[in-house]
């Protein structure tokens, strides 16, 4: 699998879409993903607009419970890294990020913001 680092400078403003989610490895039986060092693994949406262009939002994976994270909520992202992977005929873009946390001095703001 290629790993491919993200400059986040160029992706605008970055915000938290919804609280964080933890991501299961069998939905079937709720067992929860793990990283290598045996930490819970969660999913946190996050809208961007690079350069004036339309939102998109990117599901970012990160090891561990991001703290203190609401919708709405300006983030920093840390070690960004976009990953391209195939499966059969399905294939893709994912994301890792080494830490999600909210931006200083940066409330929840309602629709209508930068991204």
């Amino acid at each position: 699998m290629q790993s491919i680092p993200v400059d986040t400078a160029r992706l605008g403003v970055l915000r938290c879409a919804n609280a964080p989610e933890v991501k299961f490895s069998n939905s079937e039986t709720q067992e929860v993903k793990k990283d290598r060092d045996g930490n819970p693994v969660y999913s946190v949406a996050v809208t961007v607009r690079p350069d004036g262009r339309r939102i998109s939002v990117i599901e970012i994976a990160v090891s561990g419970e991001p703290k203190g994270l609401e919708a709405g909520q300006v983030v920093k992202v840390t070690g960004l890294t976009a990953f391209v992977w195939s499966m059969g005929d399905r294939n893709g873009v994912s994301f890792r990020a080494d830490t999600i946390t909210p931006a200083h001095g940066s409330a929840a703001q309602g629709k209508g913001g930068d991204a």
